[in-house]
This record gives C-alpha cells, sequence and structure tokens, in this order.
C-alpha cells in the first residue's frame, strides 16, 4: 500500500461528520471524570472561523494536562470504556507507532502510511496530547529538549526525518545499540520521567512534549491554561483554553485570515480509508498476510 488516499471534498466531509461520534464519547467520559481536556490547532480554529472543521482539515485533535493525561489511561482500564472506542498507547502489552494516546472507532477503517505493518485496530483515530510544564532554567530546559528526544526515538522507534542529518544519524546508531525490546522500553520510560518531572506551581511556562520537535520548542504562558472555556463545532460543545486567543495567536498569528491556497490540504498521510467496514476485517486480512509487529 504505498499509494497514499486522495480525499475528494465530498469524503473528506464524510470523514469528519463520522469523527463527531468519537469526540462526544471522549467528551462525555472525560466530564464524567472530572477530567480537563482542551481543542487545539486546527480544530479550535475550525470552531470560531467555521463553526466546525476547516473545511480542508481531516481530523481534530486534544490536549489534557499531564495528570489527567495520565488518569484517562488508568481510567479507561478501570472503567472498561473500551468497545467500539478503543485508547491506544505504546506499553509493554501494545506498540503503535506513537508517542501519545489516540482513541480509534473501529466502527471505520482508516491505516496511515507510517502504521501499515503495526497490529492495531486502524480505525478512525483522535490523537490525545498531553500538556507538560518547561522548566524555568535554561539548562533544565535544555535537558528536557534531550530527554524528550530520547523518548520519542525509543518510544516510536522511527528514526526521525527531516531534522538533519546528525539528529538521523545519531538516532539510527542508538536504535542499532539498544535492539531488545526490554531495554528500549527502560529508555523511553527513563526518559519520560525525567522530561515531565517538573512542577506547575514551580515554573512559569507548559509546552507540548509530545506534538513532535516543532511544537516542544514552544513555551506558553501558564495563565494561558488558567481556566476552561468552550466553543461551538459542528454543534456541540467542546472545551478549549481560556487564553485560547493568545495560544493561537502565538502559533499561528492571525488565525483568522485564510492561509494560502496551496497550505489548505489534509496534512495526514493515509494508505488505505473504508468508511463503509470496521477495521477488525481490514485487521485480520493483514495480520494472516504479514502476521504482526511489536
Amino acid at each position: 500500500m504505498s499509494d497514499k488516499v486522495t480525499l475528494t471534498p465530498n469524503v473528506l466531509r464524510e470523514l469528519q461528520v463520522k469523527q463527531l461520534d468519537m469526540l462526544v464519547y471522549f467528551r462525555d467520559f472525560c466530564q464524567k471524570n472530572n477530567l480537563t481536556f482542551y481543542l487545539i490547532g486546527g480544530g479550535l480554529i475550525g470552531a470560531l472561523r467555521n463553526g466546525g472543521f476547516v473545511p480542508w482539515d481531516d481530523d481534530a485533535d486534544v490536549l489534557m494536562p499531564r495528570p489527567d493525561y495520565e488518569k484517562l489511561v488508568v481510567l479507561w482500564k478501570e472503567q472498561k470504556a473500551d468497545g467500539r472506542f478503543r485508547l491506544l498507547k505504546t506499553d509493554d502489552e501494545m506498540f503503535t507507532g506513537n508517542i501519545f494516546v489516540t482513541i480509534t472507532d473501529t466502527n471505520y477503517t482508516m491505516v496511515k502510511t507510517n502504521q501499515t505493518d503495526v497490529d492495531i485496530p486502524h480505525g478512525l483515530v483522535l490523537d490525545v496530547f498531553p500538556l507538560d510544564v518547561c522548566p524555568d532554567s535554561r539548562f533544565a530546559r535544555k535537558m528536557q529538549f534531550v530527554w524528550t528526544m530520547l523518548y520519542s526515538l525509543f518510544l516510536a522507534q522511527i528514526v526521525p526525518e527531516n531534522h538533519g542529518g546528525i539528529m538521523s544519524f545519531g538516532s539510527k546508531i542508538l536504535l542499532s545499540i539498544f535492539r531488545g525490546k526490554k531495554i528500549r522500553n527502560k529508555i523511553w520510560r527513563t526518559a519520560e520521567k525525567h522530561m515531565t518531572k517538573y512542577k506547575i506551581d514551580e515554573n512559569k511556562c507548559v509546552t507540548e512534549l509530545c506534538s513532535g520537535p516543532y511544537w516542544m520548542k514552544k513555551e506558553y504562558p501558564k495563565r494561558i491554561y488558567d481556566s476552561v472555556s468552550y466553543v461551538t463545532f459542528e454543534g456541540i460543545k467542546l472545551p478549549c483554553m481560556s487564553g485560547y486567543d493568545e495560544y493561537l495567536r502565538m502559533v499561528f498569528g492571525d488565525y483568522m485570515q485564510l492561509p494560502p491556497e496551496k497550505d489548505r490540504v489534509p496534512h495526514h498521510d493515509i494508505a488505505y480509508l473504508d468508511l463503509n467496514t470496521p477495521c477488525a476485517e481490514y485487521d485480520a486480512k493483514r495480520k494472516s498476510k504479514y502476521g504482526t509487529k511489536a
């Protein structure tokens, strides 16, 4: 499956509409358990500018303060919330290829190009990112970068692309030295502990360590997340950070202005899409043909 799926406007809109059930389920679970989350990025811009999805966007992402993010995983399992909607997270039992939690709607099938050989339910996906604390110390912040890159490398087990030859070369060397699953798990768990150890009441800013190298360099004043506001997204109420205007301007500039036409395209690479078939059918065929990767 080397070819990428081309999303026509009609298919893209169908994909967007089908993702709403997952957002509502996630919202209701968080409300029931007093967990805080925020609609972010293109989804938040779409709510403010379009009242829903940006017309060319293919997903919506959410962000959770690290303590709530960790509680989500525990409570989801304790309350046996898996069913149509599955929570996926790399751990000792599962490898997802992601460095963050995802919620997957198994009623449909969508395979991203970087996950074609990964043994997970390949449904529609809601990405859930943690919001972490930046240390005020510049040295500590640099060390947080280092720990985060180690976490990302050994959790995803993929050499980073488009981040410079030195980083790619170093990543290949590290993965070639530390090959075993047990030692890789130990490294990323140690790195995660170090990169997330900072306390919100002792520091001034927060950041998105698990959203990629570009985002982990962003530092937001913690006042942006002091409280929760609400926006209307495709007819449903979703929470966002109270300082959403400051957040969006820091990241996107004048976010109410449309981007250049060349940038109005979906940003995920999709290898396979079937909005009429549960992903279990695809996953069973893939396993019988290729086996599993863990």
